[in-house]
């Protein structure tokens, strides 16, 4: 993968995932996780226990891994109950800011412009719509997107492809590419018949298990950040 630099046949449509891709939500997704789960638990947990659980299949949703993993540590939690704890420090309440605040756009309006010209560009995400919408309601880049799912759009959230097929409607899946940051959004792509680039900047935790597993689900790449696909695509 690290010699080729060009992607055949070029694709028609490029389809991107938000979080972890174009936008770091360390600081507020994953802050939140970590609050929630010290909150329902008690417990100390830390940075690489969330970067486990985060790659397991099935927790792209953050409220699905902290049930699964409050439950784990002994603390029964519904779904309902993790994503009613995760509101609490999340979004701003009680006059206290929120973690929302903390997300930083990791790609500039100029270059998502500049490959409107050339590709259809799409997004499908595992955010709710009003998550959605609070981030990108006011970005500039927003507008050169054709189509956004969310959560809230599709009967079956990740690792389903429900998303992506949705964007398609109908046309070959031959034609698109995924980039995402996530074991699920490797296991959409695959299911929706589409190629898939992973974003997996260097150092990060976990990386050697998690490249072998984005390889061994067909990634085409794996990219430090998306800007990097530019080379697969000129």
């Amino acid at each position: 993968m690290r010699g080729r630099k060009r992607l055949e046949p070029i694709p028609e449509i490029l389809i991107f995932d938000v979080d972890g891709v174009l936008v770091d939500v360390r600081e507020s997704f994953w802050r939140s996780a970590l609050e929630t789960m010290r909150f329902l638990t008690g417990k100390r947990v830390t940075w690489a226990e969330l970067y486990r659980w985060k790659n397991k299949p099935g927790n792209n949703d953050d409220w699905s891994m902290v049930s699964n993993w409050a439950t784990a540590l002994g603390r029964p939690t519904t779904y309902e109950e993790a994503r009613d704890a995760f509101q609490q420090f999340y979004w701003d309440r009680d006059g206290r800011p929120g973690n929302v605040r903390r997300e930083k756009m990791l790609v500039t309006p100029n270059q998502v412009e500049r490959w409107s010209k050339s590709f259809e560009l799409d997004l499908f995400t595992g955010r709710t719509r009003q998550e959605f919408t609070y981030t990108f309601a006011r970005w500039a880049g927003t507008r050169q997107f054709r189509t956004v799912v969310t959560m809230d759009d599709v009967a079956r959230k990740k690792p389903h492809p429900d998303g992506l097929l949705k964007i398609l409607g109908g046309r070959d899946p031959g034609t698109a590419l995924y980039v995402g940051d996530n074991v699920d959004d490797a296991l959409a792509a695959r299911a929706a018949g589409m190629r898939f680039m992973a974003i997996l900047p260097a150092g990060i935790h976990g990386y050697r298990q998690r490249a072998a597993k984005f390889r061994e689900l067909g990634a085409l790449a794996l990219l430090p950040r998306v800007t990097a696909i530019r080379a697969w695509l000129d």
